[in-house]
């Protein structure tokens, strides 16, 4: 490794670490109130249909934050091509989108056993059940990203949306099953965390700053690009 790559691999690393730094708070504060919101809606024992819709409409907003946030991210670090930004969002936002909506509480649904006690055993895969908005709301919000790269609030709004997206897939196999049993009760929060946390930071900052590598300026972003 020449001393060139050397510091470019440290600059990568540096803005990584700088940029998780940074969007902490604002993962903290969509992760607790996604918890608060799980709570209230798991007690209520919302309607499967009622949780369908939702999940139907936070999916979609997930996705349209998620390509803001991850393009943005991208877009800010590095000097590649518009082509280059638009593979990288749409991979981030649809891609760690449907894992951590979709894929981590349907997985977590059959390890609770929920699938047991309810017809309503389905993956829901955004992109291709709703492709006709799934996909052109990943577009729209890589194009918007080109045009003008933020991160913060897009991060923020990304947060909350795909906790309550991961949310309304767990209801959709939780309604209809009567009370809610202790051990799912308490797992819920931790499937939130582990679909939400992980997936979102991710492809907000872990994934475009990585592929960022090697054309990433040296300088570091300014707190109001955010």
């Amino acid at each position: 490794m020449t001393h060139h790559d050397h510091d470019t691999n440290r600059n990568s690393l540096q803005n990584i670490g700088e940029e998780l730094k940074h969007h902490v708070p604002f993962t903290l504060v969509g992760s607790l109130t996604g918890i608060i919101v799980a709570c209230v809606f798991v007690y209520s024992q919302v309607s499967h249909d009622t949780s369908h819709i939702l999940f139907k409409t936070f999916h979609p907003a997930h996705v349209f934050f998620s390509a803001l946030a991850t393009a943005g991210m991208y877009r800010l670090h590095s000097k590649r091509t518009l082509l280059a930004t638009f593979v990288v969002g749409y991979l981030g936002s649809v891609g760690i989108g449907t894992l951590s909506d979709c894929l981590i509480p349907y997985i977590s649904e059959l390890l609770l056993g929920l699938h047991d006690k309810t017809v309503h055993a389905k993956a829901h895969i955004g992109f291709i059940e709703s492709w006709y908005i799934v996909n052109p709301l990943a577009l729209l919000g890589i194009a918007f990203a080109c045009w003008k790269p933020s991160t913060k609030i897009p991060h923020t709004g990304h947060v909350l949306l795909s906790t309550w997206a991961s949310l309304f897939h767990l209801l959709m196999s939780i309604s209809g099953n009567g009370t809610v049993g202790v051990v799912t009760g308490l797992m819920i929060p931790v499937v939130l965390f582990l679909a939400v946390w992980i997936p979102c930071c991710t492809s907000d900052i872990v994934f475009p700053l990585l592929l960022a590598r090697g054309k990433t300026s040296s300088a570091p972003v300014q707190s109001e690009q955010r």
